[in-house]
């Protein structure tokens, strides 16, 4: 059997689809697994060993038409449903099982602020694409195979290489990310030495914080390779971080985590922490949040209270205990 799973992005939603790779491959004797997704993403399966061959989406979606046909696939498992996928299905022929995005129920709830999605996770949800095929979900973590070889003494200072909390304060919108007053705040109270993650983005706001702490935190923000980051977060006692794919990347090395949430909420995509044994999901209610599904460059309504709000002590308590 030989079985074609598709997710062009993103990559906290790659990162889910690991768990179905990982049942497809272990539970269906022989099948050959292969996985496409935008080049971009291509580190999520590299190294990974329940794929036997990643493809990559290109340019033009006839050639990647092509290369689907070339490869006679039994069944393709589209955990990404669009019009791209509907495409390719539609003129490669191949039988296939297909994730349900539930975009009306999304939109409803998000527009008037019901609770029409049911909380489930985004795994169970692309399980169910299998079941067809008799796979069912393992109960495991999310994977993620790190790369290369690192050394805690090649990135960080030997004041920061034992127990010590990763921050991710990085986050593609402003309405997931915390301010800088509100890190600075939190990381006054922690107890441990702090290392900030994120890319070249938050780069300043880590000096910042860096600036307003002292000694105990360490700005690794835009000098480390995403690579290198996953590291230090598997090597780390706990991690805090916002919605974006490092913090959902950390779940696959089960560390207690803060998982905060501003502007968007777990439940409407199906995306808290996963198979996690301590985790803390900080946010808080209010009747504007959500302000959208994936995060605005502003606060719509420009008080930011779902940030600015959050209660300090539960984060600062869980992270203290479990260090």
């Amino acid at each position: 059997m030989k079985i074609l799973v598709i997710r062009f992005s993103s990559m906290g939603d790659i990162i889910y689809t690991t768990p179905v790779v990982r049942c497809i491959k272990k539970q269906l004797a022989g099948a050959q697994v292969h996985f496409i997704t935008k080049p971009a993403f291509k580190y999520i399966y590299d190294n990974n060993p329940y794929v036997d061959k990643l493809l990559l989406l290109k340019p033009s979606l006839s050639d990647t038409i092509a290369d689907i046909k070339t490869e006679g696939y039994d069944y393709i498992i589209d955990l990404h449903n669009n019009l791209r996928t509907t495409i390719i299905k539609l003129r490669t022929g191949i039988k296939s099982y297909t994730y349900k995005k539930q975009t009306i129920r999304k939109w409803l709830s998000l527009k008037f602020n019901l609770k029409l999605v049911p909380p489930t996770h985004l795994v169970d949800r692309y399980m169910q694409a299998v079941k067809y095929l008799g796979v069912t979900n393992d109960g495991q973590p999310i994977d993620y195979y790190i790369k290369a070889h690192h050394k805690l003494a090649d990135l960080l200072p030997l004041t920061h290489q034992k127990n010590y909390v990763a921050f991710v304060i990085g986050a593609t919108h402003f309405t997931k990310r915390m301010p800088n007053d509100k890190i600075i705040s939190i990381c006054r109270e922690l107890k441990y030495p702090v290392v900030l993650l994120g890319g070249n983005d938050v780069k300043v706001n880590g000096d910042e914080i860096a600036a307003a702490i002292g000694s105990n935190i360490y700005n690794a923000c835009g000098k480390t390779t995403l690579d290198e980051s996953v590291f230090l977060v598997s090597q780390s006692a706990t991690v805090i971080g916002f919605d974006t794919g490092l913090t959902h990347i950390a779940e696959a090395f089960n560390k207690p985590i803060v998982s905060v949430w501003g502007g968007t909420v777990p439940e409407l995509l199906g995306v808290q922490p996963y198979m996690v044994k301590d985790v803390l999901v900080a946010g808080i209610d209010l009747p504007c949040r959500p302000c959208s599904k994936f995060g605005l460059e502003k606060c719509p309504l420009g008080h930011f209270k779902c940030m600015k709000e959050i209660p300090e002590e539960p984060i600062t308590t869980f992270v203290n205990n479990h260090l």
